[in-house]
């Protein structure tokens, strides 16, 4: 059964939607690394990726930045250019296959929990892991 979630910016500019096969074709996972952190303004960045193919924007057309992530990776961003919500990620690795979605930008975030952490070692003292996931130091670990 085919699922789509639906999404966009908050001053509704941007809109957009996802269709997956099933949930599992989906990986949300809160990342806790100094560059999410500043992306997301936050104490990590909260993510979906999904396959590119699944992302389909409905209405608008995002700004996008490109930066080397200080790692010698690219990340580009796509971002509302009126309200500037930041809507999705992805690396020069990732460009031709997937899509990291911010999960606040979801209608429904709820649809997509979270699989698990990366970037542990980096994790606030006073935040809790997320019972129930997989917990990585490092990305590649």
């Amino acid at each position: 059964m085919t699922i789509t979630l639906t999404g966009s910016c908050f001053c509704r500019s941007l809109e957009y939607k996802i269709t997956l096969n099933s949930v599992d074709d989906a990986r949300t996972t809160l990342c806790h690394c100094g560059n999410c952190k500043k992306a997301f303004g936050t104490n990590y960045g909260l993510t979906s990726k999904i396959p590119k193919s699944a992302f389909q924007y409905t209405k608008g057309k995002p700004k996008e930045h490109a930066m080397d992530n200080g790692g010698g990776s690219v990340v580009t961003r796509e971002f509302c250019s009126e309200c500037g919500s930041y809507i999705l990620e992805y690396g020069a690795q990732a460009k031709n296959d997937f899509r990291f979605v911010t999960l606040g930008s979801l209608d429904n975030p709820t649809a997509l929990p979270p699989k698990g952490e990366f970037f542990t070692k980096d994790r606030l003292d006073w935040m809790p892991q997320i019972p129930n996931t997989f917990q990585k130091r490092e990305i590649k670990e």
